[in-house]
Parts: structure tokens; C-alpha cells; sequence
């Protein structure tokens, strides 16, 4: 027996099958408790998002010299139409000292101040947030709506806004994410497990694994978050969700259609899944590989939140792995044949696969394959016009939500009756020495609409600018670069500009880098795996195109539907990078199930026959892959924020591009009509037809 049958037959021995079972029972035991206190070592600071290099970052960091604690500035926002009274000011100016005694709100409270037109006040105070990010600003901002609330006089409408408001409103957007992602991604596997097996057993097994892989894999990441440093967040522990019980779903439909498949082979249903997973095996490898190290370029990333989730995705990965190869092989082969009830694949019985309808397809695809690898690389091509739609600026405050949160509409009453930047004003910090002269240069920058008092503390100052555009708009970004040309050129200042406005401008750059320097360090890990895969230079050539036109074709169609149905404002400058990263990925999974496959055939049948066997042996499972992952990602459009549901949206589409178009039409049809040469230089070893049956040699049926 070869080494690869060895390795492969560990898992599902008679004896290893139960050595298995135990192993990952003590792994469960240790990674439970591990898991449930991911979401305690989450980190949603501001700095833990963007990019460590950033002028905003260190401006952030610098301004905890200044205060005690970190804080977040809500604005307490009065409007009545019709003018403001003299108990609205008096009003007003009661909650302001109770303002102060809120949960988690500190002194000095600025304000009531009264806008130019008379029909608006405004009260700023102070919301300590800790070490614990947003997590603090939901009770604080809730009570500070309730005291305005409370008081205000019939016609006096009352909104909290800020940076306080707007993350009070994104903390409740992603409060209970982990729960939402987790049971609706379950349903949703469920579902189209019993849809894909039709039998009322068998999906309990590949479901069990992909929770045994969450589990354990959410207990790795918190060991490195808590003792290795490692930064996650709300964004990269949802995603882990999703990619852990989506991948892990894949690799466990592959692995068990191929261990039906073998079980018609084998008497001996120990001998059947070492052959699936000494055939299936290599596959999952690298497919998971591919992921796995997709994943881990996006630690170049300049910007925090991208470069954590690298690492959160490919540890999630190679558990998934771990899981499919050892603990479903080890559950199928201990229930045994009944598992498959209603319809068990007994010894010796056809394989439907071989005249099924994608044996059909397959075979109209190998009589005309340069019509139709040409026609649907035209369609395809066709459907990137909408990238003309595609607006990946970024988000404004109000964009970021699906829906119109309190915060929004306030900041939106505030820019109408103050300066426009009142509610977020940027930071300066300098040396206190050439103090005045700093000042002096942000307060005669244009777009500046006045300057705060200075704070000084251990020879270094501080004090806020307040900008005369919204803060979100192109016209407050310009104003930031020109403040920051100002006051860098005062001598011996080392002023340096931050505020939330500054920090959208730093993290459009930084995800500008990302593209430029992610995108094709991922196309080449990519293109060296397949490479090593199919011992091939243009069969990897081939699959990256296809990927890659089937990534701008759902980015195309993405764009077209954001813009012209869903009306959503924009798109996060992060979201080609990680559409790209996950399709990319996810998609060349795909075309390696398929392409693996076709090899083996091609060694026996050559290639365009293989072509067709291949399609028809892995068609239908791929196509259930392929429903499942869509609708795992599909789950993200379930949260009230934009950005998760357009990754939903693009990703979901593109992976049912790959599966349905790209893999079982354009590649099958490229690879007949390029033949032989889809392996140059070299060519799938011919084995000869006699080893096509691959039937086992026992002779005892084992239920």
C-alpha cells in the first residue's frame, strides 16, 4: 500500500475510526469553553480598524495623553420648525447637567448652544468608551435620548448624533451578530442538506463536523487574540462564521460524494473511504491550501481590520480542513451504510452520475466547445458593464446603514442648522511650544469654521477644529489635507491632523494600497498552487482567467444592483478587495474539484472524454457546494449594514457563477476544446482502461 492509502485509511480504520471519535471529543471538551470568550476579546476600537501607520491612528493614540480615558463625543440635538422658546433653552440647559451623570458619561459637557437660525440647540458630552470600543456607547447613548426625550416640549424634536451617536447605532447594528449569522447560516446548511441528500440522517453528520470545526476554530482564534496579539472584531468573527460553516460544508459534500461513490466499488466500507479520501483528499488539500493562503496575503493589508481577518479566515480554513478529513470520515464509516437511507449505495449497483444530466451536459458541451467557451466568455464580458455602476469611495455615516437610525437623521438636522463639522471636528496635536502658531495656521485654512480651546499636557497640545462641510463629504476630505499641509509646515510643531473625518480619509488610502499590492499577490499564491496541483502551466493559466472574468462579471452585476435597485449609496473602499479575495478563493475550489477530477479521467479516457466524466462525476455535488456557500454568504444581507450585505450579495452571486457558468460550462468547454494541450508540457499519466473500475478485491459485504 502506498503512503497516501496509509495516511488515508488512519481516519477510518476499524480501530482509528473510534481513536478519531475520541480525539475530537477531548479537542471539543478544551475549545468549547475557549469559544464562548471570543466576543470578550473582540476589539472595536476605532485604532483597531485602521491603518497602524496612519496620521489619524497616531493622532488617536496621542490623545489619551490629554484625558483619563478614552472618550467619544455624542451631540444632543434640540430642533423645533417653528423657532426655539425660552423653555426649550431652559430645558435644554436641565438635561445638560444630568447629561453628566449618565452611564459611562463624563464632564465637561459643552453646551446648549444655539444655532444662527434660532430654530436648533446643540448640547456635546463627553461618552467614556474604554477599552471596549463601542460596547459602551449603546447604554450611554440610550440614556442620554431618554433624559432629552423625557423633558422636550410638544413640537421639540430631540436626535443624538456624534461620533457616540453613529457607534451607539453601528454597536446595536452588530449586537448579536455572531447569533444571527450562526442560526440562519445553520438553517439555511439544513435545509439544502436534506435537499442535496435527501435522506433524514445523513445531513446530521457534515453539520456536526462543520460545528465541531466552528467551535474549535473560534477557540484557536481567541488563543491567538488573547496571548499572540492578534486583532479581531466584529467584522472578521461574523465572516468566521460564515467561511467555517460554508467551506466545511464543501469539503464535506466532495468527501462524501466520492465515499458513495467508492462504496458501489467496495464491499468494505473501511476500505471504500480510504479510497475516497486517497482520491478526494488531494482535491480538499488544496483547495483549502488555496483559501488558507488567499487568506493570509491580507496581512499586507495596511489597514488593521483587513490584515486580522487574514489570519481569523485561515485558521477557520484548516480547521474546516481538519474536520472533513478526520472527523466526518471517522462518523460515516462508524454509522455505516444505513446512514444513507433512503437510498444506500450497495456494492456492485450503477453509478448514477455516469448517465445522469450532467453526463448530458457534458456531452452536448464536447460536441461544440469552442462555440460555447466563446458565447459565454462574451456573456460573461458583458455583464462587467456594470462596473461603470461601481462607487467603492466609501460610506457615509448614513450609508452605512441599511435603514435611518436616530444618529443619522441628527446628523443630518445638525449639518442644517450649524456648521457642517460641528458634530465631528477633527483633532489637532502638536508641541506645545509653537502652540499659537499652529492655531493660527488650521484657523485661516479654508473649510475651517473655527478652532476649540487648546488642551496642554506634558509639553504637547491639543485642540479641535471644526470643519465648515459635513464631515463626510469630499469637500471636508480636501479641508483635511489642506490643515494637514498647514500646520505640518509650522517649524518644530510635529502637529499631525486626526478626527473621524481624517480617519475615512486615511482608511480610503490604505484600501487603495490594498488592491494594488493584495489583489496580485493572490492571483500569484493562486496560480503556484494549481500550478503544483495540476502539474500544469496553462491549465492554471486558464482556470485564473476564467476566476477573474467571473469576479468582474458579479462585481458588474453587484454594482448595477446596488446602485439602480437597492439604491444604496456607495460601496466601502474594502469591498473589491474582499469580493475579490473570497471569489477568487472560494471560486478556484470549484474548478480544483472539477479539474482534479478531469485529470484522473483524462489518464484513462484522454481529455475530452475525461472532460465530460469529470462534469458528470462531480456536477451535481459541486452544484450543491456551490447553493450551499452562496446561501451562507447570502445570510450576511440579514444584518442592518451595508457592507456585510454587499459582500453577501457579490459574493453569493460570483460563487453561483463559478458553479453554475464559469466551472460546469466555460471551463469543461475550454478544457475539450484545448485537449491535450490544457496540460502542457506535461500530460495526465495513462493508466489504460483496465484500471478504470477501481473495484475493491474484498469479498465480504460490511453493513
Amino acid at each position: 500500500m502506498s503512503p497516501g492509502r496509509r495516511a488515508a485509511a488512519l481516519p477510518c480504520g476499524r480501530r482509528g475510526k473510534w481513536v478519531v471519535l475520541a480525539l475530537w471529543l477531548l479537542v471539543l471538551l478544551v475549545a468549547a469553553p475557549l469559544a464562548g470568550k471570543l466576543n470578550g476579546a473582540e476589539d472595536n476600537q476605532a485604532s483597531s480598524w485602521l491603518p497602524a501607520n496612519a496620521e489619524s491612528t497616531r493622532v488617536l493614540d496621542a490623545q489619551l495623553r490629554f484625558q483619563p480615558v478614552q472618550t467619544a463625543d455624542a451631540v444632543v440635538v434640540y430642533q423645533r420648525d417653528s423657532g426655539i422658546t425660552v423653555e426649550d433653552r431652559a430645558e435644554a440647559a436641565r438635561d445638560a447637567r444630568e447629561f453628566a451623570g449618565a452611564p459611562h458619561a463624563t464632564a465637561p459637557v459643552v453646551g446648549p448652544t444655539e444655532s444662527a437660525d434660532g430654530r436648533a440647540l446643540q448640547t456635546v458630552v463627553p461618552v467614556v468608551t474604554g477599552d471596549s470600543g463601542w460596547n459602551n456607547l449603546g447604554p450611554a447613548v440610550d440614556s442620554l435620548r431618554a433624559t432629552a426625550a423625557a423633558g422636550a416640549q410638544p413640537g421639540l424634536a430631540t436626535h443624538v448624533t456624534g461620533p457616540a451617536g453613529i457607534g451607539a447605532d453601528q454597536s446595536k447594528a452588530f449586537q448579536g451578530i455572531d447569533g444571527t449569522l450562526l442560526y440562519a447560516t445553520v438553517t439555511v446548511v439544513v435545509v439544502l442538506l436534506l435537499l442535496t441528500y435527501r435522506s433524514p440522517v445523513l445531513w446530521l453528520l457534515p453539520l456536526l463536523s462543520a460545528g465541531a470545526a466552528l467551535t474549535v476554530a473560534e477557540g484557536v482564534v481567541y488563543l491567538f487574540a488573547a496571548h499572540a496579539g492578534l486583532t479581531v472584531n466584529a467584522q472578521s468573527a461574523g465572516i468566521l462564521i460564515v467561511l467555517v460553516l460554508g467551506a466545511g460544508t464543501d469539503y464535506a459534500l466532495l468527501l462524501t460524494a466520492r465515499y458513495r461513490e467508492e462504496l458501489r466499488r467496495h464491499r468494505d466500507r473501511h476500505e471504500a473511504m480510504a479510497a475516497a479520501l486517497h482520491r478526494a483528499g488531494p482535491a480538499v488539500l488544496a483547495s483549502s491550501a488555496t483559501v488558507a493562503a488567499s487568506m493570509l496575503c491580507l496581512m499586507v493589508a495596511e489597514m488593521n481590520s483587513t490584515s486580522g481577518l487574514g489570519p481569523v479566515c485561515a485558521i477557520g480554513v484548516v480547521v474546516a480542513l481538519l474536520a472533513m478529513l478526520t472527523l466526518l470520515p471517522a462518523l460515516l464509516v462508524a454509522c455505516g451504510r444505513w446512514v444513507f437511507w433512503p437510498v444506500r449505495p450497495g456494492y456492485g449497483t450503477p453509478e448514477p452520475t455516469a448517465t445522469g444530466r450532467w453526463a448530458h451536459i457534458g456531452g452536448w458541451i464536447a460536441g461544440r466547445p469552442r462555440k460555447v467557451w466563446v458565447g459565454t466568455a462574451l456573456a460573461l464580458a458583458a455583464c462587467t458593464a456594470g462596473l461603470v455602476s461601481l462607487n467603492a469611495g466609501g460610506l457615509s455615516a448614513a450609508g452605512t446603514f441599511t435603514g435611518r437610525p436616530d444618529s443619522v437623521t441628527g446628523q443630518q438636522v445638525l449639518a442644517a442648522h450649524f456648521p457642517g463639522g460641528t458634530g465631528a471636528p477633527l483633532s489637532v496635536v502638536s508641541d506645545a511650544a509653537p502652540l499659537d502658531a499652529v492655531r493660527q495656521a488650521a484657523a485661516s485654512t479654508p473649510g475651517i469654521a473655527g478652532i476649540g480651546p487648546p488642551v496642554t499636557a506634558g509639553g504637547e497640545a491639543y485642540f479641535p477644529a471644526v470643519l465648515a462641510d459635513p464631515p463626510d463629504s469630499a469637500a471636508a476630505k480636501a479641508t483635511v489635507d489642506r490643515v494637514r499641509e498647514a500646520v505640518h509646515a509650522v517649524p518644530d510643531a510635529d502637529a499631525e491632523v486626526g478626527g473621524s473625518t481624517a480617519v475615512v480619509l486615511d482608511a480610503g488610502r490604505a484600501a487603495a494600497h490594498d488592491n494594488r499590492v493584495v489583489i496580485p499577490l493572490v492571483l500569484a499564491v493562486v496560480l503556484l498552487i494549481l500550478a503544483a496541483l495540476l502539474r500544469a502551466v496553462v491549465a492554471p493559466l486558464v482556470l485564473i482567467a476564467t476566476v477573474v472574468l467571473s469576479y468582474a462579471a458579479a462585481l458588474g452585476i453587484s454594482a448595477f444592483f446596488f446602485a439602480h435597485v437597492f439604491h444604496f449609496e456607495g460601496q466601502d473602499q474594502a469591498f473589491p478587495l474582499f469580493v475579490f479575495v473570497f471569489l477568487v478563493a472560494l471560486g478556484i475550489d470549484y474548478n480544483i474539484f472539477l479539474m482534479t477530477r478531469v485529470r484522473e479521467e483524462s489518464a484513462r479516457l484522454g481529455t475530452r472524454r475525461g472532460a465530460v466524466a469529470g462534469l458528470a462525476a462531480t456536477g451535481g455535488v459541486i452544484t450543491s457546494a456551490g447553493l450551499i456557500l452562496a446561501a451562507t454568504f447570502a445570510v450576511l444581507g440579514t444584518l442592518p449594514v451595508v457592507g456585510f450585505a454587499e459582500i453577501g450579495f457579490a459574493v453569493a452571486l460570483g460563487v453561483l457563477l463559478d458553479t453554475l457558468v464559469v466551472r460546469s460550462v466555460l471551463v469543461t468547454a475550454l478544457t475539450a476544446d484545448l485537449d491535450h494541450r490544457m496540460w502542457w508540457p506535461g500530460h495526465p499519466h495513462r493508466t489504460g482502461p483496465a484500471e478504470a473500475p477501481r473495484a475493491g478485491r474484498t469479498d465480504r459485504t460490511v453493513p
